[in-house]
C-alpha cells in the first residue's frame, strides 16, 4: 500500500476515533492487530510535541517516534524483523472499512 494511502487512512481514522488524554490539548487513536506472530499497537497521538507515533508489540512499548517519515522509517524496519506483525496491506484496508 502506498505511504500516501496509509497516511490518509489514518488521518481519517484518528479523527473519527480520537479520544483526550485529559486536558485537550493531546489526542490519541489506537489500532490494534492480533496475528500470528503477536499482538501489535499503533497509537497516533497529536500533542503540543507535534504528531508522535507509539508502537506496542505484545503490550511493551517497542518505539516512540515524532511525525510520518519516522513511523515509515520503523515500521519498514519492523516488518523485516517481525515478519507478518506488520502488514498494511492487511491493517489499513481494515482500518478503512470502519472509517
Amino acid at each position: 500500500m502506498e505511504r500516501a494511502d496509509i497516511k490518509r487512512i489514518f488521518e481519517a481514522y484518528f479523527e473519527k476515533y480520537k479520544k483526550t488524554e485529559g486536558d485537550r490539548t493531546s489526542w490519541s487513536a489506537f489500532w490494534t492487530e492480533m496475528t500470528g506472530e503477536g499482538v501489535l499497537e499503533l497509537n497516533l497521538t497529536r500533542c503540543p510535541r507535534g504528531t508522535i507515533f507509539k508502537i506496542f508489540i505484545d503490550k511493551k512499548k517497542v518505539a516512540e517516534v515524532a511525525g510520518w517519515d519516522e513511523f515509515f522509517a520503523t515500521m519498514d524496519a519492523m516488518a523485516q524483523e517481525r515478519p507478518g506483525l506488520y502488514d498494511p496491506d492487511r491493517i489499513f484496508p481494515d482500518m478503512e472499512s470502519i472509517i
